[in-house]
């Protein structure tokens, strides 16, 4: 017994010599041997001040060493393409040997015309191969933007012939970091919480981040699922580089679990997205070849062709696979600090910094050697779709509003796509499309593939797991009418930039004011309206005045007995409305067809303070959704409450309060809950989402009855086929229909009466007794697009996925869907607004 602790403390006594010996490693360590370096190009560490590796590099002096070397070297151009939402820069490196420099504007444009019509014409002999490599899209997987420090340097001092021809032959599209606040957050946490004796022990507070971590940007986004929605500014930026230079091959560098090793794709075979040709994947393979050889050399273990897929054309890897590019996958065991123990061993964040930046390397030579091969499959890729019946297209629109539509029409447009405006009033499909609501997208255009991508419904697959969502379906996402035609409907010339909304008021009344509710911008109106000061009222009934019929959630502002004079009102209204595609109109009696303007059918509404709690126990990306979508589209102000302290926060003066979807019931202590049941039966509404149903369950906020599988069993599956089992049953991401109740007010806003739900749980209610207690039920067969098991399906059927309960004076409100999924999720946003401006009508 004493021998062997004499040998476990031996042997971490050599482990923590080994970690000091590769505390502070130099440039060496990274570099490739016998070559030669440029004594006139800094290294980092005489620019940033450390080592690469001996600290977490912080963005502003990543970004201050990349600058340097744009300035001395001849090799570097620097793109600022914007910034983050906390204003960090967006950078870009252009790499290339200096005579490609002076004629970098040329290759571009050749570069591109290998994917329009007469690219067969184009010799490739002379022609670079274009190489976009991008790091750390998540902010605490930092091994990445840490290795281009080293790449950067490499490819700026490194000399010899083999360097030169690479260069002469490449343009290398360097993104040091995808994710610059993430990254600045996790530096942060792992310096502040370095130890000059560096620990192994997985216990240490450095490897455990506090809430919401640092994988994440600013409003708490995983912007690797960004790709495809372009949401946010740091996938704007990376996807107008994409669509200028249409690169070749597409790197995202990420890492995963500290026991894991060195993945690269490609991934499952049987998880590959029915659009991405054969050919891709070949070439993928071929591609993985070379960093089998260079991690080989190093010694590092890896594997490919397991776990991960290439399935969601919005994730990093897997978009450029629809757009005649290669998509590789890099995952690094993470360190998620300075060293920790592992089942391979220690595990130093220099050895997770080599394996990206060898990896780095091996992909520039990978396209070096198969220049020819990929130029070739990108004109092939493009040529192959022009020769393709391509005919006809998809329309899509909303009658009642133009924003959601114009919306979709701008995530088109910045992927290049030819959207046309509709011309006139047309019915196609037994749907109606208006002028300056409704928009034609033609198929013969340069990349049909993208389109299907977006507009496509799918309910069969080889594979029954899923990496990430088996559905994002634009059109159902936006909750718009569409259609697919095999004839093109009259329409306009291609948009190049989308006119404003518009909006505004008819004329000015000394009586009232009337907006319908559909238009996706009236929450920040009516916000506007209401914190102002003045009186607004909302219309339980359909009424029609100067033959114009208003549907259910009429607004109503009186232009008299308010807090401002006609004059002003009219002048708020008129500015408030502009811009925001919401057509106010002035009503000069209140004698209407149906409810009179005086009725007790308009319920007055009050300024909503909200408050949504986050910290501990709350999923972020849930959170940051809803803060981002009440910030950056409504202009309503949020307050964040951390679970941390809302047992000691004062809470009489909200209105609302949001629970997003929690990791566990243990988010909420005894203490919290027994305040926000007190808040509530004193006239608060309380919103929860997805498992928080639950938690209202058990905490006896609703009583609520749960379906559930009794009879799910394995039968004839090996040990080996467990997992494929129970994941099989994961219902991550599909999209299905639910009918509404268009009289209810969480239905108020919506013009027809099926609405698709994105849905990622399996959490299934029962109806209520009472047909008017179910105002959003599932219809029987409910699945429109991607995977949902039988057992499930079964599950889901006429199962509803909102609930009410009145609990003294206030009331208890539960969505088990994700209504405000990515910020691309527009067309079920309004049902959050309504729960917050209506709740207490329901």
């Amino acid at each position: 017994m004493m021998r062997q602790l004499a040998i476990r403390l031996l042997t971490f006594c050599l482990g923590l010599m080994a970690i000091h010996a590769q505390e502070v490693p130099g440039l060496e360590y990274y570099l490739p041997s016998g070559m030669e370096y440029n004594a006139e190009i800094p290294t980092p560490e005489s620019v940033v001040g450390h080592q690469v590796g001996e600290w977490h590099i912080t963005h502003d002096k990543l970004v201050q060493y990349m600058q340097t070397l744009a300035v001395v070297s001849d090799r570097i151009e620097i793109e600022d393409r914007g910034n983050t939402f906390e204003d960090r820069p967006l950078i870009l490196l252009k790499i290339t040997a200096p005579e490609n420099h002076n004629r970098l504007e040329a290759i571009r444009r050749q570069h591109v015309a290998l994917t329009e019509a007469g690219a067969e014409s184009l010799d490739l002999d002379n022609m670079p191969v274009v190489v976009y490599q991008g790091f750390s899209v998540h902010g605490n997987e930092p091994s990445g933007s840490n290795a281009s420090l080293a790449y950067a340097y490499y490819l700026a001092a490194a000399q010899g012939p083999e360097i030169e021809d690479m260069l002469r032959n490449t343009v290398i599209l360097l993104d040091p970091s995808f994710n610059p606040d993430g990254l600045q957050r996790f530096a942060y946490w792992a310096n502040t919480n370095r130890s000059m004796n560096l620990n192994p022990d997985e216990n240490e507070r450095e490897y455990h981040e506090v809430w919401p971590g640092g994988r994440t940007n600013h409003y708490w986004f995983d912007i690797n699922r960004d790709w495809l929605p372009v949401q946010l500014p740091e996938s704007r930026a990376r996807i107008e580089t994409f669509h200028d230079w249409k690169p070749n091959i597409l790197t995202d560098h990420h890492e995963m679990g500290t026991n894991s090793t060195f993945f690269f794709q490609p991934g499952e075979p049987s998880r590959v997205h029915p659009l991405t040709p054969v050919r891709n994947q070949e070439l993928t393979a071929e591609i993985g070849t070379y960093h089998i050889r260079a991690l080989n050399r190093i010694g590092s273990l890896y594997y490919s062709e397991e776990d991960y897929d290439d399935y969601y054309y919005g994730k990093g890897s897997t978009f450029p696979d629809v757009n005649g590019s290669i998509g590789i996958l890099f995952e690094q065991a993470s360190s998620r600090g300075h060293v920790q123990e592992s089942d391979n061993g220690l595990l130093t964040f220099p050895f997770t910094i080599r394996n990206q930046f060898t990896t780095a390397l091996s992909t520039i030579e990978a396209a070096r050697n198969m220049r020819t091969k990929l130029l070739d499959y990108q004109r092939d890729f493009y040529s192959g779709m022009r020769e393709e019946n391509n005919r006809g297209g998809y329309v899509f629109g909303d009658s009642k509003d133009g924003a959601r539509a114009r919306h979709l029409a701008e995530i088109l447009r910045r992927h290049r796509i030819e959207v046309r405006p509709i011309r006139g009033q047309q019915t196609i499909g037994g749907k109606t499309y208006t002028e300056g609501h409704g928009y034609v997208v033609p198929l013969q255009q340069q990349n049909p593939q993208l389109i299907r991508a977006m507009f496509e419904t799918r309910t069969a697959f080889r594979d029954s797991l899923f990496y990430d969502v088996s559905a994002w379906t634009f059109p159902l996402s936006f909750n718009l009418d569409y259609s697919q035609v095999n004839s093109l409907p009259e329409s306009g010339e291609p948009i190049t930039d989308l006119p404003p909304l518009g909006g505004g008021v008819d004329s000015r009344s000394e009586y009232a004011y009337l907006f319908e509710w559909h238009e996706y911008y009236t929450p920040k109106l009516l916000n506007t309206i209401l914190n102002k000061g003045l009186r607004a009222k909302v219309a339980r009934e359909p009424f029609t005045l100067d033959g114009r019929k208003y549907d259910y959630g009429t607004i109503l502002v009186p232009a008299r007995n308010q807090s401002m004079d006609p004059g002003a009102i009219y002048d708020l209204l008129r500015n408030a409305a502009s811009g925001s595609g919401i057509s106010v109109y002035a009503a000069n009696t209140g004698h209407t067809v149906g409810i009179d303007l005086g009725s007790r059918e308009f319920e007055a509404l009050k300024p909503q303070k909200v408050a949504i709690l986050v910290g501990d126990g709350i999923r972020s990306y849930d959170a940051g959704e809803i803060w981002h979508l009440f910030d950056t589209r409504y202009q309503m102000k949020l307050t964040k409450i951390d679970t941390d302290y809302l047992g000691r926060a004062d809470l009489s003066s909200y209105t609302d309060i949001i629970i997003p979807s929690s990791w566990g019931s243990g988010a909420i202590g005894e203490g919290a809950a027994k305040a926000l049941k007190e808040w509530v039966r004193e006239g608060g509404t309380l919103i929860g989402y997805r498992n928080v149903a639950n938690w209202f369950n058990s905490q006896e906020f609703m009583k609520l009855n749960f379906r559930k599988d009794s009879t799910l069993q394995a039968k004839n599956l090996r040990f080996d086929q467990r997992d494929e089992f129970f994941g099989a049953q994961v219902t991550g991401g599909a999209i299905f229909e639910a009918r509404l109740d268009r009289s209810h007010p969480v239905s108020w806003g919506y013009k027809n009466n099926r609405l698709p739900l994105f849905r990622n749980t399996n959490i299934y209610l029962d109806p209520e007794k009472n047909s008017f207690d179910n105002p959003i039920r599932y219809t029987d067969n409910p699945l429109l697009s991607g995977y949902i098991s039988e057992e499930n399906a079964a599950l889901i059927s006429g199962s509803v996925p909102f609930k009410v309960n009145r609990m003294g004076q206030g009331r208890v409100i539960l969505f088990t869907d994700n209504t405000n999924f990515r910020a691309f999720w527009y067309g079920t946003n309004k049902l959050l607004m309504n729960a917050i401006f209506f709740g207490h009508i329901m």
